[in-house]
């Protein structure tokens, strides 16, 4: 199995711009990301896709490799579709399944990401698969730069929003029906990615700015992972200082700094 990593990234993010080379302990953020991706023994390869020079830049400085994409891509997923397209016309090598890291996340392990891998490796009847996490902070999960993800009882995701779902107005509470969050790394096999490929976007993703929901309105499944590990997505300045506190006595950082 050809299992291929992309790590999406671009300097124009609409809530915090020029993220990805934002620094987190000396290093920018993108470094993290993409060098703890690297460090997964079930990825065959890791590549970061940018439609920015300064990135670019940055990721060969350590020796990492890049796919330059269009600066036109709605989300990261559409990036994600011509990076590949781009891999496999390069190398002559086709991708069995495609790992979708977000830069955002600095805290990923690879033991998350292998973890992800082996489940899909496992289950043939998973074509998409992402990560969630029990949200049991009401801060948190009233807080709209991160993502919720509502689930039906076989572990499919049902539909995202940056709002506070399920209602806490209706009885909803993290004991009886759990609320979780979404975890940015999504895995598609290529036949499912394909298919993505060719879905025009739809109004309730342009509504929600959630690129997954475009998979579930035309009636595709999403197979949700629960994780356990602690990690924060960068969305805003905000964030980017939280997380800086979060790793300070992060081991695995200490391996690449």
């Amino acid at each position: 199995m050809n299992i291929i990593g992309i790590v999406p990234a671009r300097m124009a993010s609409s809530r915090f711009p020029g993220k990805p080379l934002a620094k987190i302990h000396g290093m920018p953020m993108i470094g993290h990301t993409f060098l703890r991706a690297k460090m997964s023994k079930e990825l065959n390869n890791v590549f970061v896709a940018t439609c920015d020079e300064e990135i670019k830049n940055y990721i060969h400085s350590i020796d990492g490799d890049i796919i330059m994409t269009s600066n036109k891509h709605p989300s990261a997923a559409d990036r994600t579709v011509e990076a590949i397209e781009k891999y496999e016309k390069k190398y002559n090598l086709g991708a069995d399944i495609v790992v979708l890291i977000q830069g955002d996340d600095p805290m990923i392990t690879p033991e998350t990401i292998d973890k992800s891998i082996n489940l899909m490796l496992a289950e043939q009847n998973i074509s998409i698969l992402t990560l969630i996490r029990r949200i049991t902070d009401l801060d948190e999960f009233n807080d709209p730069d991160i993502i919720k993800v509502i689930t039906d009882l076989n572990g499919n995701a049902i539909y995202f929003s940056r709002e506070p779902l399920p209602s806490l107005k209706k009885g909803a509470n993290h004991i009886s029906i759990p609320m979780y969050k979404h975890v940015a790394i999504i895995l598609f096999n290529k036949e499912a990615l394909d298919k993505f490929s060719s879905f025009p976007q739809t109004p309730l993703e342009l509504v929600e700015e959630i690129d997954l929901i475009r998979v579930i309105e035309y009636d595709q499944k999403i197979h949700c992972l629960i994780d356990d590990n602690v990690t924060y997505n960068v969305d805003t300045p905000k964030a980017l200082k939280v997380v800086e506190k979060a790793m300070e006595n992060d081991t695995l950082m200490y391996k690449y700094l």
